[in-house]
């Protein structure tokens, strides 16, 4: 089938881009909203600190700017990655008719991975990168020293990671072929069979997911240090303000959770990508 177009996440882009294109921007304007929070929250303590209350409307007026965005993104979500998995579906089954039962079943749940990675995963990534963002910058005006150390734990976070992707990826692999013989076994009508083929489907997300707490748990213990570290700081500041030290931890911790969805991403992107070779693979 010379003219059945590759599966994989940049062939979604670019086939349904205006689609992916609208939600994203929603994503994107909903996040920086997000972003701002927990700063106009410092701002607010300190006003209502000194009497002022302009500071508190300012935060009410995003929150409801941020409440309207978030429902009509969301009902937009639904419908357009919905008619995304319908087209998709159709294609990949048309791709792999000529195959068991059984694998064009697993491969059709693999394929609905990809429209899932851009419906909720793309949305979380969008997140970290605009809060990371911000929270460097904001960290960097109060004291850069906040900065250099928020950069420190980006790098070592990631470099974590890089360590564990082979092994991520031979799992999946693993995950994905015990995952294709399940029709054919239950076609079988054997409970040993089908018992031995539980066993082994457990036996491999198990090692998936310890090899995932492994990884986390190292993660946690730089996120732990990085936040111990910064709030040390900020009590050394000269003429610091209680909204200010807010802001200084809240961004510290902001910028901790969306540093995590990196890894989270790479993780995810391992495990498509073994999927969209699976699922280009010829007849």
């Amino acid at each position: 089938m010379a003219d059945q177009p590759p599966f994989g996440i940049y062939p979604l882009l670019k086939r349904f881009a205006n689609k992916i294109g609208c939600t994203w921007f929603l994503v994107a304007i909903e996040n920086a909203l997000l972003a701002l929070i927990p700063l106009l929250i410092g701002f607010a303590i300190d006003g209502l600190l000194a009497g002022n209350i302009d500071d508190l409307m300012n935060l009410a007026a995003v929150f409801l700017l941020l409440i309207v965005i978030s429902v009509v993104r969301r009902i937009f979500d639904t419908r357009a990655y919905g008619s995304i998995r319908i087209a998709l579906g159709l294609e990949v089954d048309d791709h792999h008719k000529k195959e068991l039962v059984s694998i064009r079943n697993a491969r059709l749940n693999m394929a609905r991975e990809l429209v899932d990675f851009l419906e909720e995963d793309v949305p979380e990534l969008f997140t970290a990168v605009i809060q990371l963002s911000v929270a460097i910058i904001i960290l960097a005006f109060i004291e850069p020293t906040l900065a250099y150390s928020a950069v420190v734990l980006l790098v070592v976070m990631v470099g974590i990671y890089a360590g564990f992707h082979q092994r991520f990826y031979r799992l999946n692999i693993a995950i994905n072929n015990q995952a294709e013989q399940q029709v054919s076994i239950l076609n079988q009508n054997c409970n040993k069979g089908l018992k031995q083929h539980l066993c082994n489907l457990r036996s491999q997300e198990v090692r998936l997911s310890d090899a995932d707490a492994i990884l986390y748990g190292l993660i946690f213990v730089f996120i732990c240090l990085f936040i111990l570290c910064n709030l040390s700081l900020s009590s050394t500041l000269v003429g610091i303000t209680a909204g200010t030290i807010f802001s200084i931890v809240s961004y510290s911790w902001e910028f901790s959770e969306s540093a995590i969805a990196l890894p989270m991403t790479m993780q995810k992107l391992s495990r498509l990508n073994e999927i969209s070779q699976r699922l280009n693979k010829l007849q």
